[in-house]
């Protein structure tokens, strides 16, 4: 096991989070390579009853990065979360070389604990080329992410124990929280909030994809959840990802803020649909996300 896959064994939440947190993240991604095309990772020492979807999707793009030229950036990727992970013990990913062409080289990844697939992958990387552009602009009105409150402010007095610690992912409410809007009675159509890891990240550019797609299953359902005035922590709600699709559209660093507009237009059959799309602080579109979540409001 490499140092970085040792310190990813101790706890993501360090007190006074920032930078040690963040390094934490950063080491949970560096996966170790026990053969050509199989790679191992960790959880946090102390993590949930199930790993977060966010940290197996963001291990396997790292697994599936590692066996594609540098030059050649992630340009989308699509998921199912099949079994929940088990934290306690490691994650294999194993790499299938689908194909390497002149402009796309494909990708598909299988997560196994206990010798089942608890994940698959198919990640899809582009080389830089010039052609047509525009854009969906970012909402308006929307105040800079330093005047507002950070996310353990904004849980104070709430009984939100998942957000009373330090997380490695800097979130700040730009609307109400869902806990928040569940008590005043409001049902907002979209939730937004301001994101960026919380410290500085290395000149990676695969490292910042995959730290942008272990935020992306950050609040994503809450825009599910909003609309029918329940919350994971203050309600009865067993929920869990299903599937999850990303598209990158351009580069960006995830240590920089950006903006997660994110909206349900759907939910039925104990499943909820949301949307989602990332913008730099300066406008840019840099990402879509779309999810279907497993929601049993018990």
């Amino acid at each position: 096991m490499t140092e970085m896959a040792r310190t990813a064994a101790t706890e993501l939440e360090i007190p006074g989070g920032g930078q040690p947190v963040l390094d934490r993240l950063i080491a949970l991604l560096d996966l170790e390579k026990i053969e050509e095309n199989i790679f191992r990772g960790v959880s946090p020492a102390h993590s949930p009853v199930r790993v977060f979807g966010g940290q197996v999707a963001g291990q396997a793009l790292v697994a599936a990065g590692r066996t594609v030229p540098e030059e050649r950036r992630v340009h989308s990727l699509h998921a199912y979360f099949i079994r929940g992970g088990d934290p306690s013990v490691p994650i294999i990913y194993e790499v299938d070389r689908i194909r390497d062409g002149r402009s796309f080289t494909t990708r598909r990844v299988i997560a196994i604990q206990h010798g089942k697939a608890i994940f698959s992958l198919s990640a899809s990387f582009q080389k830089d080329e010039p052609g047509i552009e525009h854009a969906e602009e970012m909402p308006d009105g929307v105040p800079a992410p330093e005047t507002l409150p950070t996310l353990m402010e904004r849980a104070e007095g709430y009984a939100i124990g998942a957000h009373s610690r330090p997380r490695p992912i800097d979130v700040r409410y730009v609307n109400e929280p869902p806990w928040v809007t569940r008590e005043t009675g409001e049902r907002p159509a979209r939730n937004q909030v301001w994101m960026r890891a919380d410290g500085k990240l290395p000149d990676q550019q695969l490292l910042h994809v995959c730290v942008l797609t272990y935020a992306s299953d950050m609040t994503l359902l809450d825009s599910v959840l909003a609309r029918h005035g329940v919350y994971w922590d203050t309600d009865k709600v067993l929920g869990a990802s299903l599937d999850h699709a990303l598209w990158f559209h351009r580069p960006f660093r995830a240590d920089e803020w950006f903006l997660y507009d994110s909206a349900s237009p759907t939910a039925s059959g104990a499943r909820g649909l949301a949307t989602g799309r990332f913008f730099g602080e300066d406008g840019t579109l840099i990402a879509t996300v779309v999810q279907e979540g497993l929601l049993r409001v018990l």
